[in-house]
């Protein structure tokens, strides 16, 4: 099994600029470091993968306050634009600044080295302010019709597997032809 990297991103983009087509967009699940791949093009990361991923480190029942509303700003994602929700987070940063600032004494660790108390809040608010400038994209460049979801292409891979589940046994050449044909190589 291969690790999906910048590179195979980068090497995957240079092949289909070869054969001639032409990329006007990308859209993103987030994975670290893709976005650098398509600099020059106009990047959307996938709405549904960001709530994914804040859902991750505040749980769908968070157990603060801060918690419950920064929540509550990411599920209106889908319906907001970049200025609304810029505010939002802006607004929920200000009221939250010093709950956030907080740092549990640690008995093995200098004072100044103290960790912050919410971590997984820190990561989630983190997250949507390193995505902010990608959230958006498809708002901005409307002629484009960027999709602000991954699950068009999701939806693809999912038929994909299941009509090579119906093959168990083909060998590699055969399922790579399979897959070419489904594709329409």
């Amino acid at each position: 099994m291969s690790e999906e990297t910048p590179a195979i991103y980068e090497e995957g983009l240079c092949t289909l600029r070869e054969r001639g087509w032409t990329i006007t967009g990308a859209v993103l699940d987030g994975k670290r470091g893709v976005a650098k791949v398509f600099a020059e093009l106009p990047v959307q990361m996938c709405q549904f993968h960001q709530v994914k991923t804040v859902t991750k480190y505040l749980t769908r029942k968070p157990k603060t306050q801060a918690g419950w509303e920064l929540r509550g700003i990411v599920l209106r994602l889908t319906q907001s634009n970049i200025e609304t929700f810029t505010a939002l987070l802006s607004a929920w940063r200000t009221r939250w600044d010093s709950f956030l600032s907080e740092r549990t004494p640690c008995p093995c660790c200098k004072p100044k080295r103290w960790p912050f108390t919410h971590r997984k809040l820190r990561a989630a608010y983190r997250s949507l302010t390193t995505n902010l400038p990608y959230l958006f994209t498809y708002q901005k460049y409307p002629l484009l019709k960027l999709p602000n979801t991954t699950n068009t292409l999701d939806g693809m891979f999912s038929q994909i597997k299941n009509r090579l589940a119906v093959h168990r046994g083909a060998k590699k050449e055969f399922r790579y032809k399979l897959i070419g044909e489904i594709l329409g190589k």
